[in-house]
């Protein structure tokens, strides 16, 4: 049997030759350098090495492509998966630098960027006004976790090529013949099975979807699908070719979002707007609420989803939520201040982007936008346009102040049921004598029977 040490035998606080291991010197010490700590650690790079980090590769790469696109550069963007499952994303933007860095002697600044953690081009505003690329890290980490990777940059109607294996170059930048007709980036990798197991591969589907929701987020853009046959399963949708355009912007995407369903109103509330103040940022959103079937709501920042909201999106609800209030109470209506969010977001099909400089977004996979000021300049601009918009139609503003305080009605009777509900369980089980339930929140005061 174990017996518990005696006082004296145990280390004090300050006892220096205490722990499991007294050989504990400057030796002990790691200092890993150049792209190493991404391999060792990918999670706190891309969140993991599951199928989600995986296509998160995939992301990050077509983010640089649309940041050329949004900052006016570039205009059409091709992204193609070949059936050894080698991805490709090419744009006809600048093309990344590929001049001697002046700080790093005998390096490009391609081999920099490729090789180099917060290195790139992002961080003073200057070549991009918005971005959605991670600053500096987005390139280098996919170029870590890729088996094989080969850059080819197009410049100055010349063409310069450099391969790289799990984040080292594989050999010298390379120039090849001259190019004309051909300007701009193109990266292909292959992710590491090493990090994300043997069979991972990319869903052709995933990718498809991927790239048809950026061009319908910036409508200036042009994106070209291809997708090899051989990886495009029997219950797959995803075309072999198709090429993604989309002029009316998040409109046709509430349009694809409906399917076709009837709306509370004859047209949904869609617009855009320049955020006051934001240094050059703007908004776009678009939303209905249709009569059936299930809510579809999304939201971006510099073309990046958000899947867990943020600022920006709690701007878009408090502007939506205030203005129908405030025209309830406009027309008399009393029920319109039971409204809440949820009754806005239970069914409703909305869409919400917005362009901003230096987003600050939870995590590194972006998940959720936390840049503050973002909520009071999208609820801004949206709360103008939605007072107009309700006070220029004023039918399609009753129907949804109607439907609205309907939903907000179900719900406070749903809320009644469960409390009658709770209470009348409650009183089932009530003890007799001493033994009485207990139904305060706060330890004090109470105690606890075991019987």
């Amino acid at each position: 049997m174990a017996r518990a040490k005696s006082k004296s035998q145990e280390p004090g606080l300050f006892d220096s030759s205490g722990g499991s291991d007294g050989n504990y010197t400057a030796q002990n010490i790691e200092v890993l350098e150049g792209l190493e700590p991404v391999r060792r650690r990918p999670g706190m790079y891309i969140g993991g090495t599951d199928d989600r980090a995986l296509h998160h590769l995939a992301a990050e790469i077509l983010d640089n492509s649309m940041d050329e696109a949004v900052a006016g550069h570039a205009d059409r963007i091709e992204m193609s998966l070949a059936e050894a499952g080698i991805l490709t994303v090419s744009d006809n933007g600048r093309g990344i630098p590929i001049d001697p860095h002046p700080k790093y002697k005998g390096k490009s600044a391609l081999e920099v960027i490729m090789t180099t953690l917060h290195s790139g081009g992002k961080f003073d505003g200057n070549s991009y006004q918005t971005s959605g690329g991670l600053h500096g890290v987005g390139l280098s980490v996919v170029n870590a976790l890729a088996s094989e990777l080969r850059v080819e940059v197009a410049r100055d109607k010349q063409l310069w090529v450099q391969e790289y294996s799990r984040g080292a170059p594989t050999g010298k930048l390379v120039k090849q013949k001259g190019t004309v007709n051909r300007r701009g980036t193109a990266i292909s990798f292959r992710p590491d099975p090493d990090i994300f197991g043997a069979k991972a591969a990319f869903e052709g589907k995933r990718l498809y979807d991927m790239a048809k929701a950026k061009a319908y987020l910036f409508r200036g853009v042009e994106i070209r699908w291809s997708c090899a046959p051989g990886l495009i399963t029997g219950k797959d949708a995803t075309p072999e070719k198709d090429t993604l355009h989309f002029p009316g912007g998040l409109s046709d995407y509430l349009d694809m979002a409906l399917d076709g369903r009837e709306t509370v109103t004859g047209l949904p509330f869609t617009g855009e707007a320049d955020l006051s103040g934001g240094g050059g940022g703007r908004a776009e959103w678009a939303i209905a609420w249709p009569e059936r079937g299930d809510a579809t709501i999304a939201s971006y920042c510099n073309t990046v989803p958000t899947p867990e909201g943020g600022t920006h999106e709690s701007g878009f609800w408090a502007a939506i939520l205030k203005g129908i209030k405030a025209y309830g109470e406009l027309v008399n209506n009393r029920k319109a201040s039971n409204i809440t969010r949820d009754d806005l977001t239970t069914g409703g099909c909305a869409l919400v982007s917005c362009f901003i400089s230096e987003p600050e977004f939870v995590g590194q996979t972006k998940d959720r936008l936390a840049t503050v000021e973002a909520q009071r300049l999208v609820e801004n601009s949206v709360r103008d346009r939605f007072d107009n918009w309700l006070a220029a139609d004023t039918k399609s503003a009753g129907a949804i102040l109607d439907f609205l305080v309907l939903r907000a009605e179900e719900r406070l009777r749903r809320r009644q049921e469960k409390e009658t509900q709770r209470k009348s369980a409650t009183k089932k089980l009530r003890l007799p004598g001493k033994l009485t339930d207990c139904t305060s929140k706060s330890r004090e005061g109470t105690e606890l029977f075991i019987v």
